[in-house]
């Protein structure tokens, strides 16, 4: 393995990590709720009353980012290395593994791990270990 060291950003991903758990913890205070997208998303799917504002607007904050990057930076080159089809599969099963789970990588492994929550890191253990014998099983097994 090597390490690609012009695409090694620490300070960067750390700046990234702070913001993320600030922003989870101001929301937990301050609403009560975890911040995680699938939750967020699902509440949009039914929405109850007087729910959808705030969904709607955390949802227009995630697309609008990129957006806002861009007046002040290049935006990165995307690479995508599957076909459609693949794509539409994958979320197709990260979206039913998200529900089986009662959650996402951003509800329980950012803030459900943060309240120390059992069930929060059973799932967090189940997915990054997927996430590992996924890789090795492409990378190793079926190269």
């Amino acid at each position: 393995m090597t390490m690609a060291w012009n695409d090694f950003t620490p300070w960067q991903s750390l700046a990234g990590g702070v913001l993320i758990g600030t922003a989870s913890a101001l929301f937990i205070l301050l609403s009560g709720r975890l911040l995680g997208i699938s939750g967020i998303l699902g509440g949009l799917l039914a929405p109850r009353r007087g729910d959808a504002g705030w969904r709607l607007a955390f949802v227009a904050g995630l697309l609008a980012a990129p957006a806002a990057w861009a007046l002040f930076a290049e935006l990165p080159p995307v690479r995508i290395d599957a076909d459609g089809t693949v794509l539409m599969v994958a979320g197709l099963l990260v979206g039913w593994g998200t529900r089986y789970g009662s959650g996402c990588t951003s509800g329980h492994g950012v803030c459900g791990l943060s309240r120390l929550s059992p069930r929060s890191l059973a799932a967090t253990a189940a997915f990054m270990g997927a996430g590992f014998a996924t890789v090795y099983a492409v990378r190793h097994l079926l190269a």
